[in-house]
């Protein structure tokens, strides 16, 4: 694994960010769109359980993303004092002293530094590692692999139970179907960490042992801390946007059962039903009534003769006989009035 520098990241963000952010935007947009219509699923406002989720989520990946942060990584004491690989353990520390005073982690470093095959392990597991062993040996670098896997798998572990969290069930609700992206996510995550333990025992340390200046070290430990908490802050905002279009029917949306779709059309059904009857059950109370049947025929009187007037008027004849002959195809008109009445009108309807 290649040491990358921040201006290199910073380099290809700034080159690259200007035009995949507007590709990503588009594709979502029009994904969003064609689901929106090719299922006639409305989009339906953040359910509360899920806004608890997508917190945690979000959550969890800003506190992956500040660990990145050079203040918050363990100290490199070649880094800190510019100093090469085979610089002599004693003008290494006075170096630091000048910085720093030493503390009891720095002394037990220091004796750790008793070869060049310690430094290089150093490269690899950085510093709590290798002056915390109590049984690790340079001769034996596995033994700092099996010291190391509990720092290594907890910020996976971590990562695990957060997403088993924000997928429960309980959590996000049923009708969310947050729950179907819990099995992708712990398949991805518990990849993720396979990789990561296996990248870590895989490395090759002794590539260091040939460099001679500080450019030229490959600061493992430090490198792949940074793209660990990167890639798991990656995952959690990924899993949080697909939990997010997914909860409000922007993106992945299914389309409903068929039973589904005949109850749905069975409840449009009996709304209408109950509203025809209340339309007629005040048409009827209407026409029963002495007082409320003059005033229809009032209304009506004053309808007809307000649009006779307004029939009448040269600007609405001109109007509609331009309408009728150049816009308004009368056959067809005719044809589906004549169609529409005998559908109406059909034995058994």
């Amino acid at each position: 694994m290649e040491a990358l520098s921040w201006a290199n990241v910073k380099s290809l963000l700034i080159f690259f960010g200007p035009i995949l952010v507007p590709k990503a935007l588009g594709w979502y947009r029009s994904l969003q769109a064609s689901r929106a219509q090719q299922q006639h699923i409305p989009i339906r406002p953040l359910p509360s359980g899920v806004a608890v989720a997508l917190t945690l989520l979000l959550s969890v990946a800003a506190c992956f993303l500040l660990r990145t942060l050079p203040v918050l990584s363990p100290e490199n004491v070649f880094a800190v004092t510019q100093s090469r690989l085979q610089i002599p353990v004693d003008v290494l520390f006075t170096r630091l002293s000048t910085l720093r005073p030493l503390s009891a982690a720095d002394y037990a470093l220091r004796h750790k530094f008793v070869n060049l095959e310690s430094r290089l392990l150093y490269l690899q597991f950085g510093p709590d590692v290798l002056a915390a062993c109590p049984f690790c040996a340079a001769d034996d670098p596995r033994s700092y692999l099996w010291y190391a896997l509990p720092a290594l798998a907890a910020p996976h572990l971590l990562n695990l139970v957060a997403i088993a969290l924000a997928t429960a069930p309980a959590l996000t609700g049923h009708a969310s179907r947050a729950a179907t992206w819990r099995t992708p996510a712990t398949l991805a995550a518990v990849a993720l960490a396979v990789a990561d333990i296996y990248l870590v025992g895989a490395y090759n340390y002794q590539r260091n042992a040939r460099a001679t200046r500080l450019q030229d070290l490959d600061f493992f430990f430090w490198t792949a801390r940074v793209w660990r908490a990167a890639a798991l802050a990656g995952l959690d905002a990924l899993l949080a946007w697909a939990v997010y279009a997914t909860a409000t029917n922007r993106a992945f949306t299914a389309p409903p059962a068929p039973a589904e779709r005949v109850e749905a059309a069975a409840r449009v059904l009996a709304s209408a039903k109950a509203k025809l009857n209340a339309a007629g059950i005040v048409k009827n109370t209407a026409i029963r009534d002495d007082d409320l049947r003059r005033r229809s025929t009032d209304y009506w009187t004053h309808e007809v003769r307000l649009m006779r007037d307004v029939m009448e008027d040269r600007d609405v004849i001109e109007g509609v006989n331009d309408a009728l002959l150049n816009r308004i195809d009368i056959a067809s008109i005719t044809r589906d009035a004549e169609v529409y009445a005998r559908n109406v009108l059909q034995p058994g309807s």
